[in-house]
């Protein structure tokens, strides 16, 4: 007997009836595998064809709208933390209040726009040792940073002269303009904090007005304003102040800052 006669043999049941088995054919059994499954899932295979790119653009979609990493992240950060305003400058009301009436009255004023005022601060270094030293200008304008709160200019040189050795264009100093509320604040800072910190002070000379009503001293060293700290300069520089008022004379000047609470010697 062969193979085949064998699985096609027949087989008596439990009724004593004969039951024939069909052979079994692999292709066919793979066939019906895959439509069965095509019928369970509810899909022909042409559709199932189109959904897996879909899928696939989904996934990317998901990856994309990930939590940001990085820059993005930290900038993100910084959008969701409210930031404070900065503090009001206590010296503008003070002028407001104070120092607007009390020039009125001593100066004979029937208009408060005629009441002078600060209108800008310069800050000023002269480097000459920057033709020699190329880092001193990085100190100058780091230190000048630190005290102002504003990034200095460099001021190079108009025209050459052959007797210092410079030519025109060298850096040979920085200096930076406050206005507004930065010009109110290091005026609180320079007459309540800095001033006092020079070394055997006995007060300010009333010889430093232009005869206009602007005012200009000049500081020794850079360590008397708090910010700088000592340990993190490369050397000991002085810079120039100069305070300018719509003042029309010295003396609404010398009153206007004398009010602010500059210590100018006094008059014996």
């Amino acid at each position: 007997m062969t193979s085949d006669e064998s699985q096609s043999s027949t087989e008596p049941n439990g009724d004593g009836n004969e039951e024939v088995n069909e052979p079994h054919d692999a292709q066919v059994s793979g066939e019906t595998t895959g439509e069965s499954a095509g019928q369970v899932t509810g899909e022909a295979p042409e559709a199932q064809a189109e959904e897996a790119p879909r899928r696939q653009r989904a996934a990317r979609g998901a990856r994309t709208t990930r939590a940001p990493r990085g820059a993005a992240a930290a900038r993100a950060a910084d959008e969701a933390v409210p930031v404070e305003a900065p503090p009001k400058p206590r010296l503008l009301d003070m002028y407001r209040n104070t120092i607007v009436p009390a020039i009125m009255e001593e100066f004979g004023f029937t208009n408060p726009m005629r009441v002078p005022k600060v209108q800008k601060i310069v800050l000023n270094i002269g480097l000459g040792e920057a033709l020699t030293n190329s880092r001193a200008m990085e100190g100058a304008v780091g230190d000048l940073t630190i005290i102002s709160g504003q990034k200095p200019l460099i001021t190079r040189a108009r025209k050459s002269i052959a007797g210092f050795k410079v030519r025109e264009g060298n850096p040979i100093g920085t200096s930076v303009t406050l206005r507004g509320a930065r010009m109110y604040h290091f005026l609180d800072r320079f007459i309540n904090m800095a001033l006092p910190r020079i070394r055997d002070f006995r007060g300010l000379p009333r010889t430093g007005f232009d005869g206009r009503g602007n005012f200009s001293i000049g500081i020794r060293e850079q360590i008397i304003f708090p910010e700088i700290d000592y340990n993190q300069i490369d050397r000991i520089r002085g810079l120039q102040v100069t305070i300018a008022t719509s003042a029309r004379n010295d003396e609404e000047g010398i009153r206007l800052l004398e009010l602010y609470g500059m210590p100018f010697i006094r008059l014996t």
